[in-house]
């Protein structure tokens, strides 16, 4: 008989936790209407990053995903009226992507879902509780030797 392997019912323990915070997160996006996907979400927080318009190919690097990928999700915000393309300044022949009126409402909109879907996970944990796992992740996040970030977390 094996003894428990305790590393790998811990990566079980996240990788359940991150389908359940996935799937709350999505039922506050649907219950707040916005037509908007979590693919989509996850585009235009990225896109508020930025301090100017990025190009495609900067939005596919900073998502991680083929270029392709971004084309669809802008061609979809872009019907929406969530994001528009925009000639670049310095060179028409590059296409840069920025958000519109309807586009930072809509943000506004899904930060709020996401604090609410937030709320329902953490619900159970004390303050205490909440502390300790942010410092975990924290941990988590940066990886070993990394500054504690006292402090940087606005949640």
């Amino acid at each position: 008989m094996t003894a428990p392997d305790p590393d790998g019912l811990l990566a079980e323990q996240l990788l359940r936790l991150t389908r359940r915070v996935h799937r709350i997160q999505k039922r506050h996006l649907e219950h707040r209407d916005l037509g908007i996907t979590p693919a989509q979400s996850r585009l235009l927080r990225t896109l508020a990053h930025y301090g100017s318009p990025p190009r495609m190919a900067d939005l596919a690097e900073r998502l991680e995903v083929v270029p392709r990928a971004v084309t669809t999700l802008v061609d979809g915000l872009e019907a929406a009226g969530k994001v528009r393309r925009v000639p670049d300044p310095a060179n028409r022949r590059v296409i840069r992507i920025e958000l519109t009126g309807d586009g930072r409402a809509a943000l506004r909109e899904l930060r709020g879902a996401r604090r609410s879907a937030a709320e329902e996970i953490l619900a159970p944990l004390t303050d205490e509780q909440r502390a300790v796992l942010g410092g975990l992740l924290d941990t988590l996040i940066d990886g070993p030797g990394a500054d504690t970030g006292e402090g940087r977390r606005t949640a």
